[in-house]
């Protein structure tokens, strides 16, 4: 039987950008949010939103019938299951038996799926929740949930997904949730590129961005990284473009993200050439180009100077 939002207890770990929005939705939902992080800023942030703060993320565990980590990499959440070096129980020692750990982290297929079989051992249940829809959208309670792990663990999570998001899909067993969000991602960061390099060759031979975008807004370029993030000012005025790309979805999210895209096209040998390529241009977006802090879609202003037209 699925869970009562009511009768449920929530251990929050990860109250950054994402989680804290998030946590602070299932606090107005009437869940019973126990929130950690390593950062005081983020705490006092989760404190004015209603979320009970509390000294470490074990003890946060220890009362929670679901176990949520929203944290930056694969071992940030291993680190935060297992033990410290200094014997400091973790998650995994100081969770209830049988509760559910949930991770909305976005991590690498095999990283998740050593976090369940760590959590299966240790006598809990687990899934993989991955997210899609950015700050606007944990703000807004409209994140797309990827959601890996076994039916019965989907039904109970399913009520804490759906205060959070608005679109959750159940991808099948424990790291699919992952495997879907890294194919997703690489489709995305294809397609903006794509956008991009058509603005840019466009601004060469003259067409103005109104009348491109009228044309593959309507036809058969049509996606979302061209009506929703415009990577240029004016045709779509609620994307980055018209901020000077504040994000949005930083550069160095999509680098990373495509980083677990392509350790998983190599791991499975796939013949990947624009992800691979993607890759290298994201990566290169970060580190040399000063795209970390930029919302992805300014890679247009890389193509430009790579173009000699900026």
């Amino acid at each position: 039987m699925a869970l009562e939002l009511k009768d449920t207890t929530v251990a929050f770990i990860g109250l950054g950008h994402m989680g804290g929005p998030m946590a602070a939705n299932l606090v107005k939902a009437g869940v019973t949010v126990l929130g950690f992080d390593v950062v005081p800023a983020a705490l006092e942030a989760a404190a004015a939103a209603g979320v009970t703060v509390m000294p470490t993320a074990a003890q946060a565990a220890a009362e929670a019938d679901i176990v949520l980590t929203m944290l930056p990499s694969g071992t940030h959440v291993i680190a935060a299951y297992e033990d410290s070096v200094e014997g400091t129980p973790g998650i995994l020692r100081a969770a209830k038996k049988d509760s559910i750990l949930l991770d909305c982290s976005t991590i690498a297929v095999d990283e998740a799926r050593a976090a369940a079989e760590l959590a299966h051992a240790a006598g809990h249940r687990a899934a993989d929740a991955p997210v899609s829809g950015g700050v606007v959208g944990a703000e807004a309670g409209t994140l797309a949930f990827m959601v890996g792990g076994p039916d019965d663990v989907y039904a109970d999570v399913l009520p804490i997904l759906e205060v959070m998001g608005k679109r959750i899909v159940h991808c099948g067993g424990n790291g699919l949730g992952q495997a879907a969000k890294v194919c997703n991602n690489m489709i995305l960061a294809i397609s903006q590129i794509a956008v991009a390099e058509a603005f840019v060759l466009g601004e060469g031979l003259g067409l103005s961005h109104q009348a491109l975008f009228d044309v593959a807004s309507n036809a058969s370029g049509q996606c979302w990284a061209l009506t929703t993030n415009c990577p240029v000012p004016g045709p779509v005025p609620s994307s980055p473009a018209n901020r000077d790309y504040q994000p949005g979805f930083a550069g160095a999210l999509m680098a990373k993200d495509l980083g677990l895209a392509l350790a998983a096209i190599e791991a499975t040998g796939t013949a990947a050439e624009l992800g691979r390529h993607a890759e290298e241009i994201y990566r290169r977006f970060r580190d040399e180009d000063g795209g970390a802090g930029r919302d992805f879609s300014g890679v247009i202003t890389t193509i430009r100077e790579r173009s000699g037209t900026a």
